[in-house]
């Protein structure tokens, strides 16, 4: 079995970091795009992909969603990483001389107004830690970037101020796929089911379809519509769970959505991580 764990980015991205946590015995393989790691796990080069899927401050994670029921990989598993963004430059740069900040879009949504409270202009690129060793080479004092700081130890970068994010609870959630389901087993714990589906065309299909979550008492936590095929009229939703598709109450649901849908694909029924009891009472 091939022991490596994609990601999208270089060495030092956040997904990196959530390589680390979750799966620190695999050998990390970075990918240019998120396309690229789906299919180093479905090609057979890597066997797991850690995947960001949303994030508490900037939202949902463009693009995920489109590719992830059409890779043909399962979710086996989810981390939440907490997101430090770090305001790293060459060595011996400083605030006073910083002009533009480079970093991924997300990282640069997630510190809009710390950003414009300082009056650095942002670009953006590819990824967190391509955009440190972008400045890296660049080597010029008036350019900086926001990255982790294990990118900045990679990249051999200064850290000029910690915490960038204009929330402190900045955290994004990962999901870990497989070419294969390793489903949850039930009764081992609390568990979230993860599906997508495309609702029948009739008329209140979509009230009708969720109206069994609600009847059997089944907790929905994520429900996100997009368009598919090019069409404005063909709506694909994606949903979470809390609980295991052989709960009697999760079950009937199921049952009752699949019947005013089109098509119903369960992506995974994994583990909940401890993190999502910690939110609730926070």
């Amino acid at each position: 079995m091939t022991r490596k764990i994609s990601f999208q980015g270089e060495l030092g991205a956040n997904s990196h970091i959530a390589c680390r946590a979750v799966r620190p015995d695999y050998e990390p393989l970075p990918c240019p795009t998120f396309e690229d790691a789906f299919a180093a796990v479905s090609e057979g080069a890597a066997s797991l992909a850690m995947i960001p899927i949303e994030n508490s401050t900037a939202g949902r994670v463009a693009d995920v969603h489109h590719l992830l029921p059409e890779s043909g990989l399962y979710i086996v598993a989810e981390h939440f990483e907490p997101i430090r963004h770090q305001l790293v430059a060459p060595r011996g740069a400083t605030l006073a001389g910083l002009k533009r900040v480079r970093s991924h879009p997300q990282a640069l949504g997630q510190c809009r107004k710390t950003l414009r409270e300082m009056g650095l202009t942002p670009i953006k690129t590819v990824d967190t830690a391509g955009a440190a060793r972008e400045v890296a080479e660049l080597n010029d004092p008036s350019e900086g970037a926001l990255a982790s700081s294990l990118a900045a130890e990679v990249y051999g970068l200064d850290v000029l101020k910690a915490d960038m994010a204009d929330q402190h609870h900045n955290t994004t959630r990962f999901i870990l796929l497989a070419p294969e389901p390793d489903d949850a087993e039930r009764g081992s714990g609390p568990c979230v089911t993860s599906f997508v589906f495309r609702v029948r065309n009739v008329p209140a299909a979509l009230y009708k379809a969720l109206g069994g979550f609600a009847t059997n008492g089944v907790n929905m936590t994520k429900l996100e519509s997009y368009l598919v095929e090019g069409s404005f009229s063909a709506s694909q939703f994606y949903a979470d769970v809390e609980g295991h598709p052989d709960d009697r109450n999760v079950q009937l649901a199921l049952q009752e959505l699949k019947f005013f849908s089109a098509e119903l694909t369960v992506l995974g029924v994994y583990p909940a991580h401890p993190y999502r009891k910690t939110a609730a009472t926070a």
